[in-house]
């Protein structure tokens, strides 16, 4: 059958040429007669693939030197224990700021280890807005000051940071990573699970600056330590040796295929602007989040009938276009149009969308 256009949250598509290579690769990788997915991770030709791998994600996110990049377990929903576990060690105070679920359930975690204060929060809205920051709500002795910089479900991201002064700005980006460059010196700590724009599920790249290592509480697991899988170069245990690779040969397009992250982000704004621009002058359909705060990423919309909403669904998913049904707490559709998706995925999602309005009118 035909490739779909698949618009999942996560876990989403991987680019084609990726998919191809892989599968070239699967039963002999470069001359060494066995799949990565059964090569032992302490051989040589491993080590090649994930010293490789660092090197073109520092490469393509352009990270300092002085910053560790680890290959971790767990799903980013791990690094909402780990980062106070590791961070929360000072005057065992953060700052959180509440723009979805992910960041909500982030802080929840974090007030287990210490005294986790809530900054701003936009959930009076569902979470259809960033709220606005006062610095006078920080904390001024904080340990870190902890953002969700793109909303999977709610369809909001960061377009200004907060400026924390001397307090480490830690930041979960698993749904925005390598989708445009990000200025690594800004932040103490970023961390993705690599789902949705890296790899397939199963690795989660944690890049932490060296000066927050070796801080964590007694009481943490030695697997959520960070400063045991620097040590160890991410190989304390063994590691998800096949989704590095696969990050590997998705770095590689974006580097030579895309051409680096400027060219990925023009690439992402076309395909936004499109939908975004015909959700505007819709008659049937509207985007659910405030213009100025609008993610590149995932583009959550409604008709504003259930009935219609559930129709256009089904009707899509039998046209091609599946996992558009948007998550529970905002109904709806969600269109997630990650690195992988083609501009023409959404250039015949947007005609079938006037298509469907027409003939539901």
């Amino acid at each position: 059958m035909a490739r779909v256009y698949n618009f999942s949250a996560g876990p989403s598509m991987l680019p084609e040429s990726v998919l191809t290579k892989a599968a070239a690769e699967m039963l002999d990788y470069e001359g060494s007669g066995q799949s990565v997915m059964e090569m032992s991770h302490r051989s040589k030709v491993y080590q090649g693939i994930i010293d490789q791998t660092e090197a073109l994600l520092r490469e393509v996110m352009n990270i300092p030197d002085n910053y560790k990049v680890l290959f971790l377990q767990g799903g980013a929903s791990s690094q909402f224990a780990m980062v106070p576990m590791n961070l929360m060690t000072g005057s065992g105070k953060a700052d959180y700021v509440i723009t979805g679920q992910w960041a909500k359930k982030a802080y929840k975690e974090a007030a287990r280890y210490g005294k986790a204060n809530v900054v701003a929060s936009s959930e009076d809205k569902t979470f259809s807005y960033i709220p606005k920051l006062d610095p006078a709500t920080f904390t001024p002795d904080a340990d870190y000051f902890h953002i969700c910089m793109n909303n999977t479900i709610y369809g909001t991201v960061y377009h200004e940071l907060p400026e924390t002064g001397d307090v480490p700005l830690v930041a979960d980006i698993s749904s925005c990573v390598l989708s445009r460059p990000i200025d690594v010196s800004k932040f103490g700590m970023l961390y993705a699970g690599a789902q949705k724009n890296m790899a397939p599920s199963g690795v989660t790249v944690v890049i932490i600056r060296e000066d927050l290592l070796g801080k964590a509480m007694d009481i943490t697991p030695t697997m959520f330590n960070y400063q045991i899988h620097a040590d160890n170069g991410s190989m304390f245990n063994t590691p998800p040796c096949y989704t590095i690779y696969v990050m590997k040969l998705v770095l590689e397009w974006i580097k030579n295929d895309i051409g680096g992250l400027e060219n990925m982000q023009k690439i992402n704004e076309q395909k936004a602007a499109m939908l975004y621009d015909f959700l505007d002058n819709s008659k049937m359909f509207r985007g659910t989040v405030v213009p100025e705060d609008r993610s590149l990423m995932n583009v959550p919309f409604v008709t504003g009938d259930e009935e219609l909403d559930a129709k256009f669904v089904k009707e899509a998913t039998a046209a091609g276009f599946v996992n558009l049904k948007g998550h529970r707490s905002v109904g709806g559709m969600r269109a997630s149009i990650y690195n992988a998706m083609p501009v023409e995925g959404v250039e015949k999602l947007v005609a079938f969308m006037k298509k469907f309005e027409e003939e539901n009118a």
